[in-house]
């Protein structure tokens, strides 16, 4: 093995053999064909793989993965947009069309109560209890001053008040929503207590409310049983006027009554109101402040066994939220 770089010393011509005859040379040269054919096709493969070319001199092209397909942390999350940006399915819409579908505007509510808005105010807050403090606080109603809120009542068993409001106050929620209308509620139990009763009236005003409707249940003594709905009287004084919403309250909150009979088979109240089921306030701030027609309702009385047993059973609380229902939906001209 030479490890020099100067040429091999000339051949003699002593050494120099003759020609071999034709087949001979042919058969060298087949020989070195195929010696030279493995390398040359080892150095084309070699050359694909640097210089990235494929079939045509094109680039390789990578294979889509199926448009399901999702990795790591990002499989139920933010990571899903970022993988389906950098590898989108070949069924995927153009960006022009997904554009399109993107901006088109929700389709508008259906139903007897498209474009009404209705307030629906869960009386009292379960956590009412844990925060007497702050619902003692006085607050201004317009013609007097009164506690922010209350705790509210409770069954004999414990069932509290706070509880049954917001109950068919979603149940109401529900159906209202079926029918078209937006429903906004004062509160969802979304908050540690209250709201006061002047923000309660608060929401109903902002929102330029249709109809406004607060749900509660009385702790009378036993005996006393049925519903009953409270009107506004006419007051004015400070920041309360009632006289644009008198007339449409009662016709509300007669709407309310007569339909609340019918779907809970539950008798107007024997204890007030003459058997009307309608009674006339003028001491309840989510009344007085109120500028858009607004009731309260009294599903029964707590403290009643009788009526107890039907305000814990989640069936007549059902059929109590048919009933506000279809009074709103009456009043409203669904």
């Amino acid at each position: 093995m030479r490890y020099d770089d100067s040429p091999p010393p000339p051949e003699s011509a002593a050494s120099v053999s003759p020609d071999p005859p034709w087949y001979a040379r042919r058969s060298t040269l087949a020989v070195a064909v195929a010696a030279l054919a493995p390398t040359a096709l080892a150095g084309w493969v070699l050359t694909q793989v640097l210089t990235g070319s494929g079939p045509g001199g094109q680039p390789p092209q990578p294979k889509a993965l199926p448009a399901s397909h999702t990795t790591g942390a990002g499989a139920h999350g933010a990571g899903d947009a970022k993988a389906s940006t950098a590898t989108p399915s070949p069924a995927a819409p153009d960006s022009a069309s997904a554009s399109a579908s993107a901006s088109a505007p929700a389709a508008p509510a259906k139903g007897p109560l498209a474009g009404r808005t209705v307030v629906i105010d869960p009386g009292h807050n379960t956590g009412n209890f844990k925060h007497t403090s702050e619902i003692d606080r006085q607050v201004d109603i317009g013609t007097n001053r009164k506690e922010c809120d209350t705790t509210g009542t409770t069954t004999n068993s414990g069932y509290m008040e706070a509880e049954f409001t917001l109950d068919v106050s979603r149940r109401t929620r529900a159906l209202l929503e079926s029918k078209g209308a937006k429903v906004v509620f004062t509160h969802d139990a979304d908050r540690p207590w209250g709201p006061c009763i002047d923000e309660r009236a608060r929401i109903g005003n902002e929102v330029k409310a249709d109809a406004v409707v607060s749900v509660h249940a009385d702790g009378v003594s036993a005996g006393n049983r049925g519903f009953h709905v409270i009107l506004p009287a006419t007051v004015k004084g400070g920041a309360a006027d009632t006289s644009k919403i008198v007339g449409p309250s009662r016709d509300l909150g007669e709407r309310i009554a007569g339909n609340f009979a019918r779907s809970t088979g539950s008798a107007p109240a024997n204890y007030l109101g003459s058997g009307t089921g309608l009674v006339v306030r003028d001491d309840l701030g989510g009344l007085n402040l109120s500028t858009r027609p607004k009731v309260f309702i009294e599903c029964g009385n707590m403290r009643d066994a009788k009526d107890a047993a039907q305000l814990t059973s989640p069936e007549w609380r059902q059929k109590a939220a048919e009933g506000i229902t279809n009074g709103i939906v009456g009043f409203l001209g669904g």
